[in-house]
């Protein structure tokens, strides 16, 4: 089954005292495009995050954003020693010159010390990058299940979409090849047409001359080779839808291959209901042709 390019995934989790939320989304492009927005703190994240998306994917323009907040500091609360002795001395400077001056002080009690600023210190826990980065890798495998399912959904539509339009095409050259038969009584007076044309000027001129000219009449009105041709690009993407992805670049190539044949027809039809069909081909490759930019 086929893959779209086209695809979106979002996952969350969270590890104390984080949390975080992925999006993961892709559209379609030539190659392999990966753009990461993720924290740059996290060593060896981006890293490993290409790795495992460059496994996932074969072709496509992919955008992974990692989006990482914190809930309020896991902290506790310790005393700064150098503070607290710097505090003391002051206290023991002020009670000792108020006493000198025969003024009485209420004594200060451990509340009052630890009530000065900078001798009590909230302490804020370090974060463990490393078990933070373990547990979100653990989470890629389940973020891209995701967006391969959402992708192979899309790819299903496509293959449903690219067979009904390869049946047209197919039914349009069936039709190609019948009007090419009904044209035939107009083709042979178009010949004799261009027959006496020639005879008229054959005064002196070489009959394997004559010859080369009537030949390149016929091939110029002969359409054989471009329904056979038709046929057989038919008949390689239908080979080519049954087979495993990614088939998006072959499936391509087919397409310039149906869209030259399907121009050749019409400029060799000479015949206006061929020239419709022509047309009506032209119209459909072209359709399929904007589906198959989808496919990976």
């Amino acid at each position: 089954m086929i893959r779209s390019m086209t695809g979106f995934a979002s996952l969350g989790g969270a590890l104390a005292p984080h949390r975080w939320s992925w999006e993961l989304r892709s559209v379609n492009g030539k190659g392999l495009d990966l753009r990461l927005r993720v924290p740059d703190w996290i060593d060896g994240l981006e890293g490993d995050l290409r790795a495992l998306l460059g496994k996932a994917a074969a072709r496509g323009n992919l955008t992974l954003g990692l989006r990482i907040t914190r809930d309020e500091a896991q902290s506790s609360l310790a005393v700064n020693p150098a503070q607290l002795d710097a505090v003391l001395t002051a206290l023991a400077m002020v009670e000792a010159q108020a006493k000198d001056a025969g003024i009485a002080l209420a004594p200060a009690s451990a509340s009052d010390v630890l009530g000065v600023r900078g001798v009590l210190e909230q302490v804020i826990e370090v974060d463990d990058a490393s078990a933070l980065k373990s547990a979100l890798l653990q989470e890629v495998p389940q973020l891209i299940q995701a967006f391969n399912q959402m992708r192979d959904t899309e790819g299903a539509a496509l293959h449903g979409l690219l067979t009904a339009q390869l049946q047209q095409i197919e039914t349009l050259t069936h039709k190609a090849q019948v009007a090419a038969a009904d044209r035939s009584p107009q083709a042979k007076a178009q010949m004799a047409r261009a027959l006496a044309a020639v005879m008229e000027n054959t005064d002196g001129t070489d009959p394997q001359r004559i010859a080369q000219e009537l030949a390149l009449i016929a091939v110029k009105s002969d359409i054989t080779e471009e329904i056979d041709r038709l046929g057989a690009h038919v008949a390689a993407a239908r080979d080519l839808l049954q087979g495993p992805s990614p088939i998006g670049r072959k499936l391509d190539f087919l397409m310039q291959e149906f869209n030259r044949e399907a121009n050749t027809l019409c400029a060799k039809a000479q015949n206006s209901a061929l020239t419709q069909i022509g047309l009506a081909l032209k119209a459909v490759i072209d359709q399929m042709r904007e589906q198959v930019q989808n496919v990976e």
